[in-house]
């Protein structure tokens, strides 16, 4: 049985479902993981509540995981609609998606390679779970991490992350494919900030475990 997992951020939670649709090969089974990060960020800002990265990382308190957990229902709900009937709603700390603390960051962990059984069981149905990204815990957990878990611990053939840019910029222009290696050196000499980076990591741990990872026009492999 083959499997996709798609990641998508909360930018595009509204439109990300005919693309997902299009990145579907025959016979392929589908697991999305999806983000809330702008919707997170304007409601704490509203509640007056810090918002607060590290390495493209959120920084969460007790406050800010109940924020993180709202929003990211209401994402929930609104990708698992517009996907269509065999969509279904799960969140990862509800079935056992698992990670290692990170008390610098708050309420945050590194997620593990994880089977949640409820995902494996929706996807042998033919169902199309799609994944909040919180951890046992509970654990704010990074998405585009979250993803490489799952994708991992599902043994998927490919894990495919949505983006609002065509791919990895690297001096000026998208590159057509990074070594595992080469990303996570370019990582660590600061070659990108922001929300790519735990992109780019996530993509590496992928490939380096096996499964084909892409964001937008940029493969990265093993």
């Amino acid at each position: 049985m083959s499997v996709l997992v798609v990641k998508c951020g909360g930018a595009r939670a509204a439109d990300a479902a005919a693309e997902i649709r299009e990145l579907v090969r025959p016979g392929e089974r589908v697991v999305v993981v999806h983000g809330a990060g702008p919707q997170i960020s304007r409601a704490m800002a509203e509640r007056g509540l810090p918002v607060e990265f590290v390495g493209g990382r959120r920084v969460t308190t007790a406050d800010g995981l109940a924020v993180v957990r709202e929003e990211l229902a209401a994402v929930n709900r609104a990708v698992a609609s517009a996907l269509g009937p065999r969509a279904v709603g799960l969140f990862g700390d509800v079935v056992g998606l698992k990670a290692t603390p990170v008390p610098e960051l708050g309420l945050v962990g590194d997620a593990l390679p994880s089977r949640p059984p409820a995902v494996a069981a929706a996807v042998a149905a033919s169902l199309v779970p799609v994944v909040a990204p919180l951890a046992v815990g509970p654990l704010n957990v990074n998405a585009d991490d979250a993803a490489a878990a799952i994708a991992l611990g599902l043994e998927a053939e490919r894990l495919v992350f949505l983006s609002d840019v065509p791919g990895v910029y690297h001096e000026g222009d998208v590159v057509g494919s990074l070594g595992v290696e080469e990303a996570r050196g370019l990582v660590a000499a600061g070659a990108f900030e922001g929300g790519i980076v735990p992109k780019l990591l996530a993509a590496a741990r992928a490939a380096a475990g096996g499964v084909d990872a892409t964001i937008g026009a940029t493969a990265v492999v093993a």
